[in-house]
This record gives C-alpha cells, sequence and structure tokens, in this order.
C-alpha cells in the first residue's frame, strides 16, 4: 500500500515536470521559427499561467453547476453527512461540504483548490446501492484525491493541455498566413530547421499534452485507491464498491467531456484495450479492482 502510494506521487511528479518542459518547447520553438523570439516562450507561459489561475478560483463552482448537484440535507440524508465528517475526522482534515446529484447511476467525485475550500458529490443511485464500508471506501477515495491536492492537479494539466492546443493553432495560423514567419534568406539554413520542427511540434504537441494529462489522471486515481485504502484500513470497501458501480447500466446524464476525469469510474464507459487505454482519464477497473484485492 506504501510502496503503491509512494510510486503513484514520483510518476506524477515526473508527468507534471514533462508537462511545463513541453509548454516551455512550443513556446520556444515558435519563437524561434518566427518574428516573435523569446516573446513566444514568455508568451506561452504567461497565457498558461493566466488560465491556471482562473480555474484555480472558479473550477469547483463551475463544476458543482454543471453537474447540477445540491447542498445534502442533514436531515433528510444524514447516513452520507455523518459518513462524510467521520472520515474527514479521521483523516486528520477539515470536512468538505457535502453534495446530492440527484441521478440513479452510482458515482462520485471531489472538487475544490485546497482541503479548506473542498466539496464531495455522490449521487443518490450511490447511496442507495452501496453498504456501509463501500460507501466509506468511495468516500475516502474522494477525501485522498482531496488531501492529495488532485483536483487542482488534474485542473492545472487540463489548462496545460488546453494552452498547448492554443499555441500550436496560433503557430499554424502564423505560419498560414506568413505574418509572423522568418523570410527564409534572413534566416538560413538553421531557421528552415526550425521551421521545420515547429510545424511538426504544432502537428503533434496537443496530442502529446492530451497524453501526458490523461496519464497523471490515470496515476492519481490508482494514488486515490492506495490512500483511501489506508484510510479505511478496508480495501475489500472500495473494490467492492467499484465492481458495482462496474455492474450497473445507467448512464449518467450530466456526465460530460469536461468532467469524465473527475469521477470515481469514468461515466462515459471508454472501451478497453491497449491503445484505448492511452486515451483514457481511468486505470481499467479490472486492475484498479487487483491492486486493491493485493493490498
Amino acid at each position: 500500500m506504501y510502496d503503491q502510494i509512494a510510486s503513484n506521487k514520483l510518476r506524477s511528479v515526473l508527468l507534471v515536470f514533462a508537462f511545463m518542459a513541453l509548454v516551455a518547447l512550443v513556446g520556444f520553438v515558435f519563437g524561434q521559427a518566427t518574428d516573435w523570439g523569446y516573446l513566444g516562450l514568455g508568451l506561452a507561459l504567461a497565457f498558461a499561467f493566466a488560465m491556471s489561475f482562473g480555474s484555480y478560483w472558479y473550477s469547483d463552482k463551475i463544476v458543482l453547476a454543471i453537474s447540477k448537484a445540491r447542498p445534502v440535507d442533514r436531515d433528510i440524508e444524514p447516513y452520507l453527512v455523518n459518513t462524510i465528517e467521520g472520515l474527514a475526522i479521521a483523516a486528520g482534515m477539515p470536512v468538505p461540504k457535502a453534495y446530492v446529484i440527484d441521478d440513479p447511476a452510482p458515482n462520485a467525485f471531489a472538487t475544490g483548490r485546497n482541503p479548506e475550500n473542498a466539496a464531495i458529490a455522490v449521487t443518490t443511485g450511490l447511496v442507495q446501492l452501496m453498504n456501509r464500508q463501500e460507501l466509506e471506501g468511495v468516500i475516502a477515495h474522494e477525501l485522498a484525491h482531496i488531501k492529495n491536492y488532485d483536483t487542482l492537479l488534474q485542473t492545472l494539466a487540463a489548462v496545460l493541455a488546453g494552452s498547448v492546443t492554443l499555441i500550436s493553432e496560433w503557430m499554424l495560423r502564423s505560419f498560414w498566413w506568413g505574418g509572423g514567419r522568418r523570410r527564409g534568406n534572413e534566416a538560413g539554413q538553421l531557421g528552415a530547421v526550425l521551421m521545420v520542427v515547429a510545424l511538426i511540434l504544432a502537428v503533434l504537441a496537443p496530442i502529446a499534452a492530451t497524453l501526458i494529462r490523461l496519464a497523471i489522471s490515470r496515476k492519481r486515481e490508482y494514488l486515490a485507491d492506495a490512500s483511501g485504502a489506508l484510510l479505511t484500513r478496508y480495501p475489500p470497501g472500495l473494490a467492492g464498491a467499484l465492481r458495482k458501480i462496474a455492474a450497473d447500466h445507467n448512464q449518467l446524464r450530466v456526465a460530460n467531456k469536461a468532467t469524465e476525469s473527475m469521477y470515481i469510474v469514468n461515466p462515459l464507459r471508454k472501451l478497453g484495450g491497449s491503445m484505448n487505454s492511452l486515451f483514457n482519464t481511468h486505470p481499467p477497473l479490472e486492475e484498479r479492482i487487483a491492486r486493491l484485492e493485493a493490498m
């Protein structure tokens, strides 16, 4: 359990550094291949920072509104409130706000920029389907996301991926219209090489950014599984919850491509396979359950 936690933390850090390097590389090459110079790198980093700042403050409110989540009523759903409060106290962290999504599909997600400003949303289907230990396993998984700042990390990754895509689009349009392109006789052979590299990077960088973002998402799911199991000291509880969610055929109506990575199980139910797994927000459920059972 501790080995899995340490391994996933290290890999997540390496992926984030790779992401930041990709943003810097795209900005640098764009600047060198055009008349923007080092200003291209500065603009790329400034743009990524500005988008990250906005997402840091408002992403939780946006996600809860999109998901049609309502604040939990302590009088109507004391079982859920008590579970969240008890596990938060056991984890030594502030009690997050609790929300409910009126939907029969069992699922849950956590959001918020830090443990002091966090929220957990669960569907009515999840509360009805899970027994006590399974519900505790799901809530512990979401508390682990909050404690590990996973929501902030995934928001940052999504913003950086979007920044790379926009900068690449900007680069291609600049080349197409010729406004920022260096003249061949001014740049020489090095300029021509940079131009080719920039064009290749403009096409491939968005794909690479997406793959890195999804890899970060998958690693953090493994980490939340291990951390949640450590909190409850009962891995079979979360394993059983994942089995029940996988077996349920209800589709979560409020889920979309923008929020799919936040849920404990991908609500859009992507196909498996080695290639498809690279483009999934979550690891295979079979692998997650196997790791929990091996703890």
